[in-house]
């Protein structure tokens, strides 16, 4: 599912309505009934409370007040159009409005009584949509504190009101609605995916108003979300005939002593994960609980019985994740960057091996193109982010990915996957429950496990991701999201794979039949 830009937004819209061929108040017709019936599905009747802006979000937010007071809500609707300028398709909405009977409409030119907003009240909110281009203020500013200083649950059409689509680093946050739930058209945007706008977001849904199928598959945008039938096409066939050597050898190097479960995890995920065999370099002491807790890994002793000192043997190796558990001791990184320069095969890089890269930033030039680094936000600021703002470490891990042709891995709620051609990929699977000790090592192992079976690095970032939070999502179904371990995420990958097996055959049998009818 493409992620447009504000502009592009603008342009499939304007594609559509030329083309479909469609008047424009019709299709704010069409978005305005797509939010009602949402709202319908999500409350009974209950007293709503408009805010429309002057604009186009402002016209849907007049057909939404419209369309809710026709199936029965108690409706009250407040125009702002201190301006005295109105848009043409929410000129039309506004006297579409005042033409039902007993309708409870203000429109706002000057002065402004606020009503009282109580918790039984629903607010939607249609003051300004993905035209914004800068901070709110003024009397908007303070319309939307009042807003948000409410008990009420507020229904963002599109966006909410004051956030921008794509940049917000200077944004006043005061001055952005706090939704309850974005109901957005046809395509998400990027600003409702970042960690920073959470808080106005709430839950995000995406409502399909039948904008152009022709030109959004014409659209290239740079930011994308990995959907399931993208993954479905990703997912290869296992031979029936395969044996552990074909599904492939993972060299795994983790685990200073203390953090052997750093290491386990990363080796279990990896097992979970469909790999032929699982070699784990560690520090010597690890051996005994290795052989315990994962009798499957194969331990390789580092000679230092407390730290990882020396590099391992890479002979067949055809993946390499090195970083879990392993320390930022001096020795340490020495190895780690001497095992990483000679790499036979693709790399996996994460945890404390991303924190020596922070130590020693000139190192990242050593690092074998196409390797997959794997940073949360805080990690990735060590390495060499400037920001602390969602959107810009975004970028900056974008522009990294192209310059030194790497693939990064930035995890959160919606992980994006940046690849060395520019493109951005975000996950949509997972879940907060997710946000436990151990479950970065757990995705390391799943991710090098597919890159041992031979996936391409950009497959097994995109399908790694999907699958550690399909895992994810199954445990939530499971146990709940509250308590949530990484030994949970784990235990569910063969279920994860198994969930797209199922669909992937369910699929293919679908298509055969069509072919034959």
């Amino acid at each position: 599912m493409k992620i447009p830009t504000a502009h592009e937004m603008h342009e499939l819209d304007s594609y559509t309505i030329l083309h479909e061929p469609i008047e424009s108040v019709d299709l704010m017709e069409r978005a305005a009934l797509s939010v009602v019936e949402e709202i319908c599905k999500r409350w009974e009747p209950t007293p709503v409370t408009v805010f429309a802006g002057p604009g186009n979000n402002g016209g849907d937010a007049l057909a939404v007040a419209r369309l809710l007071t026709e199936r029965g809500y108690g409706t009250r609707c407040f125009l702002f159009n201190t301006g005295n300028r109105l848009s043409p398709d929410c000129q039309t909405n506004k006297e579409r409005l005042e033409s039902l009977p007993g309708i409870d409409f203000t429109e706002v030119t000057s002065q402004f009584e606020p009503p009282h907003l109580g918790a039984e009240d629903l607010v939607v909110d249609g003051l300004f949509g993905t035209g914004l281009n800068k901070p709110l203020n003024g009397g908007y500013a303070m319309l939307v504190k009042f807003i948000n200083s409410s008990p009420s649950k507020v229904v963002s059409i599109d966006v909410p009101s004051g956030l921008m689509c794509e940049d917000n680093s200077f944004n006043v946050k005061d001055h952005i609605i706090r939704a309850t739930l974005t109901l957005t058209f046809q395509l998400p945007k990027l600003a409702l995916l970042l960690a920073d706008n959470a808080a106005y977001v709430g839950e995000m849904k995406v409502l399909d108003i039948r904008l152009s199928r022709e030109k959004i598959a014409e659209m290239d945008t740079i930011c994308a979300i990995t959907d399931e039938e993208d993954i479905l096409s990703m997912l290869r066939p296992r031979p029936a005939f395969g044996h552990k050597g074909t599904f492939g050898k993972a060299l795994i190097v983790a685990g200073q002593y203390g953090m052997a479960g750093a290491a386990v995890l990363a080796c279990r995920a990896c097992l979970k994960s469909g790999v032929g065999k699982v070699v784990l370099h560690t520090a010597a002491l690890n051996t005994t609980i290795l052989q315990i807790a994962s009798p499957e890994t194969i331990v390789s002793r580092d000679r230092n019985d407390y730290i990882v000192s020396e590099t391992a043997e890479t002979d067949g190796i055809d993946a390499l994740a090195i970083g879990p558990g392993l320390g930022t001791e001096r020795n340490t990184a020495l190895a780690f960057i001497e095992q990483v320069r000679h790499a036979p095969a693709p790399v996996v890089i994460d945890a404390d091996g991303l924190n020596i890269l922070g130590d020693h930033k000139g190192w990242l030039q050593q690092i074998p193109e196409e390797s997959i680094l794997t940073p949360h936000p805080g990690e990735f600021r060590r390495i060499g982010t400037r920001s602390s703002n969602a959107y810009e470490t975004l970028h900056e891990a974008r522009d990294l990915a192209m310059r030194q042709k790497l693939f990064i891995v930035l995890k959160g709620r919606y992980t994006a996957v940046c690849t060395p051609a520019g493109k951005v990929w975000f996950n949509p699977t997972g879940n907060h429950g997710m946000a436990t000790a151990g479950s970065g090592d757990a995705l390391t192992g799943v991710i090098s496990a597919l890159l041992a079976q031979k996936y391409t690095p950009e497959a097994a970032c995109r399908l790694g991701v999907y699958l550690h939070g399909l895992a994810g999502d199954l445990a939530a179904a499971e146990i709940g999201e509250d308590g949530m371990t990484a030994s949970d995420i784990i235990d569910r990958l063969p279920a994860a794979f198994k969930t797209l097996r199922e669909k992937q055959n369910a699929a293919t049998l679908k298509m055969a039949k069509n072919a034959q009818d």
